[in-house]
């Protein structure tokens, strides 16, 4: 039976029901709270204001809902076979963005900030990618409104992930690997290691510079900042309206990866939201990588979001600036923050982060294809592993949704390196 779950009119900010607001972005020079003019230089005019708004909802132009109707509503799966496996009376749910043109949920951004670079006359925008899942995105949504895209990956991903770059360069995006010889900061952190395989820090910093320094260009973050978990709210809009017409009045738990927060956060801030007006007990589990455990081992602080002390100073659960987490294949979660945001939420006790061993991720990636049929990207495995634990402890039903982000069918090679047994514990 088709889906008939309408695609959200307007998205969703968490910000108008919080009991308590969320601490200001900071200027790096003045300390004090960013300003539109501040953000000027970066981001087109739309998305600086959806940065500061604290309106409830903010309408979602109808050139992007257009767009959006290619692959949304995204499909929220029972996965019976799943729960069957693994002997457990609940009933689980999985809300599945691997249906997007480029395989992740990173899409319902990209054509958002594309679209709005497009309206205020961008011709080129830059930004980083870690396993490559935004870059795709990004150079699909650009080629999609006519933008020129400079895309700098970290080269442990660059490396590893050959077939990312290859999307990527079909859109039409110039790939660059980060650090690189290419910039002042790049050159500097190649200076000081010269062996690193990089980071998604360093990949921001390469990006911004290339943005600061040329008027013509602005530059556009996959994840972290509020304008980005804002669009990726159709998630969660579409799943809280999935899951009633499916016949379940809520949601006892959701469990999503976190690396940058943003495609948790896009899940989890409409079941939220329905915490927040008394209408459910939901819990929102954000599932981390152990090698990159910024909610469960980072301090909750002011800090920036790349190396090079370029952004502003957000207020997020890190692990500090210059944290260079190992080159797990979830290249995705290898950032060293989490979304404002998301952190402010943990931090009122609305959400709860748990460390995942990448090997751990990838046997409940496994069992999850060999009964569901789907190959979870590593990111997604994460959540996975974490929804797999919990349920297998239940003696009484209760309903689950796992944010299944993106397939991996780009990453089998980590696959096969789990199935030889060549993956390294992370704990």
């Amino acid at each position: 039976m088709p889906d008939t779950t309408p695609i959200p009119t307007h998205w969703y900010n968490i910000v108008a029901d919080l009991p308590v607001a969320p601490p200001p972005h900071l200027h790096p020079g003045t300390r004090e709270p960013v300003t539109a003019e501040d953000l000027a230089p970066l981001f087109p005019s739309a998305l600086i204001e959806q940065e500061l708004t604290t309106e409830q909802y903010v309408e979602i132009p109808e050139p992007i809902r257009e767009a959006y109707r290619t692959w949304r509503p995204a499909p929220l799966i029972r996965a019976r076979e799943f729960e069957k496996a693994l002997g457990t009376p609940a009933r689980i749910y999985v809300k599945y963005e691997g249906v997007s043109p480029v395989g992740s949920h990173k899409t319902n951004t990209a054509v958002a900030q594309a679209y709005y670079n497009a309206e205020d006359g961008v011709k080129k925008v830059t930004t980083e990618t870690g396993a490559g899942q935004w870059g795709s995105a990004l150079s699909f949504a650009c080629a999609k409104f006519g933008i020129a895209l400079e895309v700098w990956q970290v080269r442990a991903s660059y490396e590893s992930k050959p077939y990312r770059r290859h999307l990527m360069e079909t859109y039409g995006g110039t790939v660059r690997p980060s650090p690189s010889e290419l910039t002042e900061s790049g050159r500097k952190m190649l200076a000081e290691f010269p062996d690193t395989p990089g980071s998604l820090g360093m990949a921001v910093t390469e990006a911004v510079e290339v943005a600061a320094n040329d008027p013509d260009a602005r530059y556009a973050l996959g994840s972290v900042l509020n304008h980005v978990v804002l669009h990726q709210t159709v998630i969660g809009l579409e799943a809280v309206e999935q899951l009633r017409g499916a016949g379940e009045a809520n949601a006892d738990v959701v469990f999503g990866c976190a690396g940058g927060g943003s495609n948790l956060a896009g899940l989890a801030f409409p079941f939220i939201r329905e915490v927040l007006h008394g209408k459910a007990q939901t819990r929102i589990v954000a599932a981390e990588p152990a090698a990159c455990p910024s909610i469960t081992q980072g301090e909750y602080r002011y800090d920036h979001g790349d190396v090079a002390g370029l952004t502003p100073l957000l207020k997020m659960h890190t692990l500090g600036q210059e944290f260079v987490p190992d080159p797990i294949h979830a290249g995705g979660l290898r950032y060293h923050g989490m979304a404002p945001l998301l952190s402010h939420t943990v931090d009122l006790g609305y959400v709860t982060g748990q460390a995942i061993d990448q090997t751990d991720s990838f046997a409940a990636g496994v069992l999850f294809a060999r009964t569901q049929g789907i190959v979870p990207a590593p990111e997604s495995a994460h959540a996975i592993a974490a929804a797999a634990e919990y349920a297998r402890g239940l003696t009484e039903p209760e309903v689950l949704v796992i944010g299944l982000s993106g397939h991996g069918m780009l990453d089998l090679p980590a696959y096969q390196a789990h199935i030889d047994g060549d993956l390294i514990s992370t704990t």
